[in-house]
C-alpha cells in the first residue's frame, strides 16, 4: 500500500491479511485500567490482539519513537500480556519494534 494513508486504513488492511492467512485475531479489544484495586473511568483499546497473547499497536509515524514503546509497554502491563509490536507505516519502508514486558 505505502506510507501516507491515515491509521485506519493500515488497520484495515491488516484485518483483511490477518482473516486470510488464519491468523487469530481481536480488532480494537477494549482492556479496563486499575488503579488502587478500582476500575478507572477511561480504558485503553489495543489496536489488535492476535493469537490471543501478542498487542500490536500500529503507528503512522516518521519513526518509532519512545513514547511508543512506552505506551506499549503500559498496555501490556494493563492487560497482563507479555509481548507487544509497535508497527510503523509512516516511513518508505516498514518498520517494527518488537516489545517485551
Amino acid at each position: 500500500m505505502g506510507h501516507g494513508f491515515i491509521k485506519a486504513v493500515y488497520k484495515d488492511a491488516l484485518e483483511i491479511e490477518f482473516a486470510k492467512l488464519g491468523i487469530p485475531f481481536t480488532r480494537e479489544k477494549p482492556y479496563v485500567i486499575r488503579y488502587k484495586e478500582q476500575i478507572l473511568k477511561h480504558s485503553f483499546i489495543a489496536d489488535f490482539i492476535v493469537y490471543d497473547g501478542i498487542i500490536l499497536e500500529v503507528k503512522t509515524s516518521k519513526n518509532i519513537i519512545d513514547p511508543h514503546v512506552k505506551q506499549t509497554l503500559n498496555y501490556l502491563k494493563a492487560s497482563g500480556l507479555k509481548l507487544g509490536l509497535v508497527l510503523n507505516f509512516g516511513k518508505p519502508s516498514f518498520e517494527s519494534q518488537r516489545v517485551i514486558f
